[in-house]
């Protein structure tokens, strides 16, 4: 990341966010049209497929996955890592614990 300054809070934080928009990730899993629990169960599994410190990119359209996978990294010890919601659809980092 290359900043000029100088830059305002919000700028720096923009450029944080686009960052984290462009995550490196080992895996994605394409949850979209899924309702609860099924982004969960499938996230699970292809977490289980990753060696510790790898990330997953999830894609998903349930509101409802928004508090379920930090939910999800809180009690399984992974991190989230990023989310993003964008037109209906909710993006997501998990990085394996």
């Amino acid at each position: 990341m290359i900043l000029y300054l100088p830059l305002t809070f919000e700028q720096i934080l923009l450029t944080i966010i686009r960052e984290i928009l462009h995550m490196e990730h080992h895996d994605e899993l394409d949850a979209k049209g899924l309702n609860c629990p099924l982004p969960i169960l499938r996230a699970k599994k292809a977490v289980n497929k990753l060696e510790s410190g790898q990330t997953l990119k999830i894609i998903a359209t349930d509101p409802g996955s928004v508090k379920d996978f930090e939910s999800f990294c809180n009690q399984t010890g992974h991190a989230l890592l990023g989310s993003e919601a964008d037109g209906g659809e909710f993006t997501f980092y998990i990085q394996k614990g």
